[in-house]
């Protein structure tokens, strides 16, 4: 735990010290959120599940930040490990190499070129440092498409994995209004005897319904969240104990 206390830290350092200059250099712009989701059918953990998440997305003079926390509620049934209720976040910067060069770093469809590190942490055997390479991509019809690659070092447990993350969004006008698609995948490519390689894909589907109600755009969505996760938490699925999960999530997120 001292160890993964240290390397949030690391991570941190240049942010907080960004924020003790003036914001207008160094903070681009920023995004933040809170979801809540609702949904049936999980695996490993109860079947019922309620989550309220908090995210924050933000672009720097040296790279990118992205965190989320999830707290989630179980309907109707306590988790053998966690109780009634738990937590989980992300904590993931990115360094962009054209910024911190001060001249583009790009070539074809690739935009720029990163160094990506991600803390896992919440409650239970969960905490991760993940190290690797980022590449932002120009893909025709989306928005933004980010493509990570990671090494996946557990806190307190030997052994270690490779992890790819692709990370998109895509958006269409509707009327007066869009319709977004966004989302990203965890793909556990190996295996370490412990924790086995793994497939997360958990996309979201939003309509902005902010203008509809009198908010500004972009500032209120409503719609579905689907997860599906084979070999979830990198346990391997059997028929006397099956870890693939295929939820459908209801969806509500505000943007502040």
């Amino acid at each position: 735990m001292k160890r993964l206390l240290a390397l949030i830290l690391l991570c941190q350092a240049p942010f907080v010290a960004a924020n003790d200059t003036t914001s207008n250099e160094i903070l681009h712009w920023q995004d933040n959120s809170l979801s809540y989701l609702y949904g049936d059918n999980f695996k490993v953990n109860p079947q019922t599940q309620q989550t309220i998440t908090y995210e924050h997305a933000s672009g720097w003079n040296i790279g990118d930040l992205f965190m989320f926390v999830d707290f989630t509620k179980y309907n109707g049934e306590e988790d053998f490990l966690n109780g009634e209720t738990t937590y989980y976040g992300e904590f993931a910067p990115r360094f962009s190499f054209s910024k911190m060069l001060d001249k583009p770093v790009e070539m074809g469809f690739v935009k720029d070129v990163l160094i990506a590190t991600t803390v896992e942490f919440g409650e239970g055997d969960v905490e991760s440092f993940l190290i690797g390479a980022g590449v932002d991509l120009a893909i025709p019809g989306f928005d933004f498409f980010q493509l990570n690659m990671y090494k996946r070092f557990p806190d307190g447990r030997d052994g270690d994995t490779w992890q790819i993350t692709p990370v998109w969004k895509m958006s269409w006008p509707v009327g007066e209004s869009k319709i977004v698609f966004d989302g990203f995948i965890d793909w556990v490519v190996d295996s370490d005897g412990s924790y086995e390689k793994n497939f997360h894909f958990n996309p979201q589907l939003k309509y902005d319904l902010g203008k509809q109600v009198g908010m500004r755009e972009s500032a209120l969505y409503v719609g579905i969240e689907y997860d599906y996760w084979k070999n979830k938490y990198g346990i391997k699925s059997s028929s006397g104990f099956n870890t693939d999960q295929s939820v459908t999530n209801l969806l509500v997120k505000y943007h502040f």
